[in-house]
């Protein structure tokens, strides 16, 4: 793993509080942007909570649920969830900061995670030669039987991402409330 993508792992959550706090003052929302930007976002927190219930941790290479379509659907799904609340927002700031922040931040996240995984994992790479890294293919992964564990969904505390995006719609809603 590159020294960037070391750093870039430990300041990714901290970096997305800090872009949580920017986005909440350059957001322009409107109750319909709002309404469709939680519609984008909805999917992307169905898609993460999804993949959370396939995930063992450092144990076993998931290549079941959302894993049978993408390699990284943990990922997809807050590209979608920001993409969302980049709708809501109404900002072209916002908009080119969350690009800034998935090509600078996210990109060598995942390609440290891949690293990682190859080594771990010596199957990894026949699955990533027949599964993209990001953008899902339309048809599963054959051989990939295992069911959603909502033991691991709770485990891996996925439940957050859902109350976090229900407090930035609340926060939202208040600055339209308040701009008046």
């Amino acid at each position: 793993m590159s020294s960037w993508q070391k750093i870039a792992r430990r300041i990714r959550v901290p970096l997305g509080f800090l872009f949580a706090a920017a986005y909440l003052y350059l957001a322009h929302p409107t109750i319909l942007s709002i309404g469709l930007g939680s519609a984008i976002a909805l999917l992307g927190i169905l898609i993460r909570a999804s993949a959370s219930g396939h995930v063992r941790k450092n144990e076993q290479l998931a290549t079941s649920g959302p894993y049978a379509y993408t390699r990284n659907p943990l990922y997809l799904g807050s590209i979608i969830i920001a993409a969302g609340f980049t709708v809501a927002a109404r900002s072209w700031w916002v908009a080119a900061i969350a690009l800034v922040i998935l090509f600078v931040i996210y990109v060598p996240v995942i390609r440290g995670e891949e690293e990682f995984l190859r080594v771990r994992f010596p199957e990894f790479a026949e699955y990533s030669r027949r599964v993209p890294r990001l953008f899902p293919r339309l048809r599963a992964l054959e051989g990939s039987p295992e069911g959603f564990s909502w033991h691991l969904y709770w485990q891996h505390r996925e439940y957050n991402a859902a109350f976090g995006a229900a407090l930035m719609v609340v926060a939202l809603i208040l600055k339209i409330h308040f701009q008046r």
